[in-house]
């Protein structure tokens, strides 16, 4: 692991906040590291207010988007709410549907499926449209690359309005609207939402032209908050507000089929952690086990029993789905043992029994074990299909935008993205892929790094300290965990490796009489030789509250040690 520390702010800022803020100096220099300098800007980090979100109307096509659906409601169109099978598909489309039924009546909903349709907006499910007398397509969370098949979808009759975050192609689609606050020519003050994010700007437009107030959206919250945690957009601005607030949904008054999630995890509070690794596989298993519209339909259900049977069917798909992720990973690993004197900057794997809903997962693990820009392929009708995973600092969707010329189709983000192409070319783009990441990437960051916030000491980890960065959440990229460093620390003689074959390193340390304080390091237990016989050491770590018997108590939770 490389420890990078993070720079550290000027003295003279350090004191000067701390001073305004009347807190520790190490606080406010974790505060200027997120960006944040002034009382004002840190009085929104801590409280966030939804007074902060901006005007929706700012965003470009805002206007012409809400002009066209109350024209469709006022002559009594039908409307298909179009979306992604993903987590932040599947949450906006529940979000976007559940809201316009409150009030009218002629909506329903369309997810298309992952094996017959692919990802995004299909021709299959526009086709649905006109045989089913749709006027108005609302697709969410995708279309903004979807030129062909608006242009298809004018031609039927049928319009549509975008509601996406992804990046846009050279060309936009022919639609009503496109609302997407990453168009070059969009001046949106905030520019990383999620689809769902999209979403409920568009029903906050709605709602303010029919007298409703942010109060009054705030049951949307704890789907919006699912999305920003499972699409890893920054949890920075808006998306820092809706999360703060949609946690808070969630933790009290979750729509039902949250509530039956939460039932049967059977945990009183949920962080935005618990929102990642909890709720969004279970909503993520529909779509990649069976079909995506079982996650609408438990996410939009209002009888608490019917919740409870649908989260049982999703619980049993995410079950599923774990089997089959540590089967195929294995196999995945094999072929990548295999064939090492092949590999060199990437991973790109093969084989066409893989289960398609699965192999972004693969592709995470792949990268978790190698560290390296990673592709999963398997076969996907007449085609392959695959999902890519980077590694920090890496931009794999400008990668694959050097490797055009053998891929059908691809869509993402910086970090994750998708492609289908053609068998023969499978093994020209794997020569392309790695000779493009090669001559672009910087070596060092195939190595994983440890960003340190910075240096702290034994005696610096109190209470209050953990009580403040308890106020930093909810966390996520662009304001992750704190992670400290502490330097010539000890073991006070009773570390030992826990678990199963003793995977995980349990250790008490003090430092120049100060401690003990003791901690956790999950999967480091190969690391407790560095600790015997009282030998001094450095370690990366956050800081944690463990409880045991209704006691709490503070625990360092191990990153790396040196």
């Amino acid at each position: 692991m490389r420890w990078t520390i993070k720079a550290k702010p000027e003295e003279e800022k350090i004191k000067e906040l701390a001073s305004a803020l009347n807190v520790e100096d190490l606080v406010a220099q974790l505060l200027l590291q997120r960006g944040i300098s002034t009382f004002e800007e840190a009085k929104l980090f801590f409280r966030p207010q939804l007074s902060d979100l901006h005007d929706p109307f700012l965003m470009k096509d805002m206007d012409i988007a809400v002009a066209r659906i109350e024209t469709a409601i006022n002559e009594g169109e039908n409307i298909l709410v179009f979306g992604d099978y993903d987590v932040d598909g599947t949450t906006a489309v529940a979000l976007m549907s559940s809201y316009l039924l409150s009030f009218y009546p002629n909506v329903a909903t369309y997810i298309p499926d992952r094996y017959a349709e692919g990802y995004g907006v299909s021709y299959k499910g526009i086709d649905f449209a006109e045989d089913n007398n749709f006027s108005l397509i609302i697709a969410l969370d995708c279309g903004v690359k979807a030129v062909d098949k608006v242009a298809y979808a004018k031609e039927k009759g049928v319009d549509f309005i975008i509601c996406d975050h992804h990046r846009p192609g050279a060309t936009l689609p022919d639609a009503i609207a496109i609302l997407d606050p990453k168009r070059s020519d969009c001046t949106y003050p905030y520019d990383e939402l999620c689809g769902c994010g999209v979403g409920f700007k568009l029903i906050q437009a709605l709602g303010s032209r029919q007298g409703e107030t942010i109060e009054d959206l705030i049951p949307y919250l704890d789907l919006v908050a699912t999305a920003i945690g499972a699409d890893i957009v920054p949890i920075t601005g808006e998306n820092r507000v809706l999360a703060y607030y949609g946690l808070k949904v969630i933790n009290s008054d979750p729509r039902a089929g949250f509530k039956a999630i939460i039932n049967q995890i059977k945990k009183t509070i949920l962080t935005i952690t618990d929102v990642v690794f909890v709720i969004a596989p279970r909503i993520n298993a529909a779509g990649r086990m069976v079909h995506g519209q079982h996650a609408v339909n438990l996410l939009t259900e209002t009888n608490q029993a019917q919740a409870e049977k649908f989260a049982g069917e999703i619980e049993k798909y995410n079950s599923d789905r774990r089997g089959l992720d540590q089967e195929i990973t294995k196999e995945a690993l094999t072929q990548i043992i295999e064939n090492e004197e092949e590999e060199g900057f990437t991973s790109v794997v093969y084989k066409e029994t893989w289960h398609k809903g699965v192999i972004g997962i693969v592709a995470s693990r792949l990268t978790e074990t190698y560290y390296r820009p990673t592709l999963v392929f398997t076969k996907s009708g007449d085609k392959l299909a695959a999902s890519a995973r980077s590694v920090k600092g890496f931009d794999v969707y400008n990668a694959l935008e050097g490797c055009a010329d053998y891929i059908e189709q691809f869509g993402g983000h910086k970090y994750a993205a998708g492609l289908t192409l053609l068998e023969e070319q499978y093994q020209n783009f794997k020569h392309q892929f790695e000779k493009v990441v090669s001559e672009t990437i910087d070596p060092n960051l195939l190595i994983p790094e440890i960003a340190v916030d910075l240096r702290i000491e034994i005696k610096d980890i109190t209470p209050k300290l953990m009580r403040i960065i308890n106020q930093f959440e909810p966390f996520g990229p662009e304001n992750m965990t704190p992670v400290f460093m502490a330097e010539n620390i000890q073991d006070s003689g009773y570390a030992k490796g826990v678990g199963e074959e003793g995977k995980h390193l349990k250790f008490a340390v003090t430092q120049n009489g100060y401690g003990p304080i003791g901690g956790i390091g999950f999967s480091l237990g190969d690391k407790l030789p560095l600790l015997t016989g009282r030998k001094p050491f450095s370690a990366v770590f956050s800081i944690d509250e463990n409880e045991w018997q209704g006691n709490v108590s503070l625990q360092l939770k191990l990153r790396d040690i040196k």
